[in-house]
């Protein structure tokens, strides 16, 4: 069915999105000189990729996936070259984060679009989570060359340049999805708009995160991972190249790291079996751990680690987090009700930037992660005690009389 080529559209798709995303808390750093200024730009250039997830989920649910997957392609490109054309004309960064703002709420129809498309093409007998990690080390690769290449032409180009070398990657991804659609015998299905108003799917898709049985905890649990993997992000460029006065090199090389990392655990996933529980609390509790090293370490070494461990793992709990929600969601509200899920999970992001943003000049920055793999851990022992109260629940329910 050209699998290949589909992996090869996301693997350039997020490519690009990766060096928007290298691009935007380096280059602010580099003017302002400022960890607050930092932090304040990634919860700009994050919030509307997560505020647009319910949005665009229920949009899967009226239009045709593959229409909005290649219409987020070829307007990213658009997006990039009137950002790099307004900025030429006015100047300002502002340019750099709008523009990637703007991107991120295209990327999030981007991939609540393939969010609905791989359950349907895992119809032929392929495992859903061998498919989900195929597709997630192909993201995962772009990750690993998205930083190194664009720190090679940012150490030569103006960023402007980058962005434009972006957009033509958009392009190639969009013409990757045309040539893996045509002839392609998968069938897609065709969605059925509900009928009433628009915001109706968001209402309906709230009641099912609060009334469908464990999808409440598994929200509440992600969010918490999320507020780490957020402040990690949010901080890293600064605290790399300012408190450990590392290069931007040192740190694309860090990031590289990180994705490589995640790429030999998904390849581990996708050719082993491993449980469903286990994946879930292995990733979580290193991610943990990565965290307080980021927070407390005195040296770049142990950084470093702290960083490899929340970036490489990230994926890993990410596929049991898709896994478990396949599982729970009717398939003909799958759209909608996982976008209103990937908002309620992610919004944590963009707040632990603006935590960064709001505390970088009144207490040091590790206090601020550290205060937040705290809070991560205790909505973990909380989700686990309410699974353990509700399986003793359903215990004693099933051998009542």
């Amino acid at each position: 069915m050209k699998f290949p080529a589909f992996l090869f559209s996301l693997f350039v798709s997020r490519l690009a999105d990766q060096m928007l995303l290298f691009l935007v808390p380096l280059v602010v750093f580099q003017v302002t000189q400022s960890v607050a200024w930092s932090g304040y730009a990634f919860a700009a250039e994050t919030f509307p990729r997560f505020l647009s997830f319910p949005v665009c989920g229920a949009l899967c649910d009226r239009v045709s996936p593959l229409k909005l997957l290649r219409a987020s392609q070829i307007f990213r490109a658009l997006v990039c070259l009137l950002g790099v054309l307004g900025s030429e004309a006015l100047g300002g960064i502002g340019w750099l984060v709008g523009l990637s703002a703007v991107c991120g709420v295209l990327t999030t129809q981007g991939v609540m679009a393939r969010e609905v498309m791989l359950p349907q093409m895992t119809a032929n007998g392929h495992r859903f989570d061998r498919v989900l990690a195929h597709a997630q080390t192909a993201e995962q690769t772009g990750m690993v060359l998205g930083p190194l290449v664009a720190a090679a032409l940012f150490a030569h180009w103006p960023w402007q340049a980058v962005v434009g070398a972006a957009a033509a990657l958009f392009l190639l991804a969009d013409a990757a999805t045309a040539y893996w659609r045509h002839g392609n015998p998968v069938q897609l299905r065709e969605p059925h708009a509900e009928p009433g108003h628009f915001l109706r799917p968001i209402q309906t898709a709230l009641l099912h995160v609060l009334r469908l049985p464990g999808l409440m905890r598994l929200t509440m649990v992600t969010a918490g991972v999320n507020l780490v993997i957020g402040v990690t992000l949010a901080s890293s460029a600064a605290l790399v190249t300012g408190l450990y006065q590392r290069s931007a090199n040192y740190y694309a090389g860090l990031q590289m790291l990180g994705a490589v990392a995640t790429v030999v655990v998904l390849l581990a996933i996708a050719r082993g079996a491993f449980a469903l529980r286990k994946m879930g609390v292995v990733s979580f509790l290193l991610i943990l751990g990565g965290g307080v090293l980021t927070a407390i370490s005195p040296s770049h070494w142990g950084y470093a680690l702290g960083f490899l461990l929340v970036t490489g793992f990230d994926k890993m709990f990410s596929i049991y987090i898709r896994m478990h929600r396949q599982k729970i969601i009717p398939a003909k509200e799958y759209g909608k009700t996982t976008g209103v899920i990937v908002l309620l999970n992610n919004l944590s992001q963009p707040v632990a930037g603006l935590l960064v943003g709001a505390l970088a000049g009144m207490v040091q920055t590790g206090w601020v992660i550290l205060a937040l793999c705290l809070l991560m851990a205790a909505l973990g022992i909380a989700a686990a005690i309410s699974h353990r109260a509700s399986a003793a629940a359903a215990d004693a329910s099933a051998t009542s009389p």
